[in-house]
């Protein structure tokens, strides 16, 4: 009796003291790493000429992943050049041109004003002449001299009608101007297109060679030496080296846990790892909530469960550069919340 009253006692003892020691400890087993992935796709399509990494290589950030064959995108971008030159030389064509029309055109309209004020002049006298011989006494004249006064004044009318007409002529240099000036803009526009088309083609060249938007780990590689990919198609993820632990606490836990406590972490496959963190946020949401098929509440009969809320811990300290920390496997924190 003395005996099982001893055993009861150091049971109760060691009880009392493993609940002074952790009463302020929180562990859950319901926890895995997480972290950030990054799917590469191809933004051309292309048959890939080059492929750089294997699976699960480490790589760095801008590192040279992937090319595809740039034959096609440097052909595209060699025509657009062409094309712009051409229009270039086309445009300094019609820009010369329209030097010259707005330098010798309103020397062309001047002159041909002059002429039509002198073929004017001339119509007048030759018109004042005939009038002269009309009233002369026939026996004054010869019908010789009449008909000559009368064919004078017919070419001079005939000069100035020519002449009006030069002077018309000429006063379309508005519109030859306008005309010029149109073509040169016209030229233009087909430039700034023929531009944004080689741009469009630099990218697409630049986009035949995929880089590493991160650092981190090659995962799912679904991409080999020769294949044709599709833009869009994922080739291969990368699993960043930003890596964290979810713990999934239950409802009633969260009311002692808060962002900058403490956390003890056990890893299941590195028993002898002792990993350091602390606690950055609590997800605002159950698990449950986001669930392909979230609980209704609202219909049948309801049994009330205790949820669990996902809690973000940082890593703080103790990580092994020589161990990997796959992405989901099972950890053990404990927070501190007191």
């Amino acid at each position: 009796m003395v005996l099982f009253l001893l055993v009861v006692l150091v049971v109760a003892v060691g009880g009392l003291v493993w609940w002074f020691l952790h009463r302020n400890e929180i562990a859950t087993d319901d926890a895995f790493t997480d972290g950030d992935t990054v799917t590469l796709a191809p933004r051309v399509s292309g048959q890939v000429v080059a492929l750089d990494v294997t699976d699960n290589q480490h790589v760095s950030a801008g590192q040279l992943l992937l090319k595809i064959d740039p034959t096609d995108f440097q052909v595209k971008l060699a025509g657009d050049l062409a094309r712009l030159q051409a229009l270039r030389a086309q445009s300094a064509q019609a820009a010369a041109n329209l030097a010259i029309i707005n330098t010798t055109a309103p020397a062309r309209l001047a002159q041909a004003q002059a002429q039509l004020k002198a073929a004017e002049a001339n119509a007048y006298k030759a018109g004042r002449d005939a009038a002269r011989l009309d009233r002369v006494n026939p026996a004054a004249t010869t019908r010789e001299a009449v008909d000559a006064a009368n064919a004078a004044k017919a070419q001079a009318d005939a000069q100035v009608a020519e002449a009006e007409a030069a002077v018309k002529s000429a006063g379309t240099v508005v519109d030859s101007i306008h005309a010029a000036e149109a073509q040169i803009r016209e030229l233009k526009g087909q430039e700034s297109q023929v531009q944004a088309d080689m741009t469009q083609a630099r990218l697409n060249l630049s986009y035949t060679q995929l880089r590493a938007p991160q650092s981190g780990y090659i995962a799912q590689r679904n991409v080999v030496m020769g294949n044709y990919v599709q833009t869009g198609n994922a080739l291969f993820s990368i699993v960043t080296d930003n890596v964290w632990v979810t713990a999934n606490f239950k409802e009633n836990e969260l009311t002692r846990i808060h962002p900058g406590q403490k956390v003890a972490i056990h890893v299941d496959a590195y028993p002898w790892l002792k990993l350091r963190g602390h606690v950055d946020s609590i997800q605002m949401g159950s698990g449950s909530k986001f669930s392909a098929f979230p609980a209704e509440n609202a219909t049948g009969n309801f049994v009330k469960i205790v949820q669990r809320v996902p809690v973000k811990i940082v890593i703080d300290s103790g990580l092994d550069p020589k161990l990997p920390l796959p992405l989901g496997i099972s950890v053990e924190p404990t927070v501190t919340v007191k």
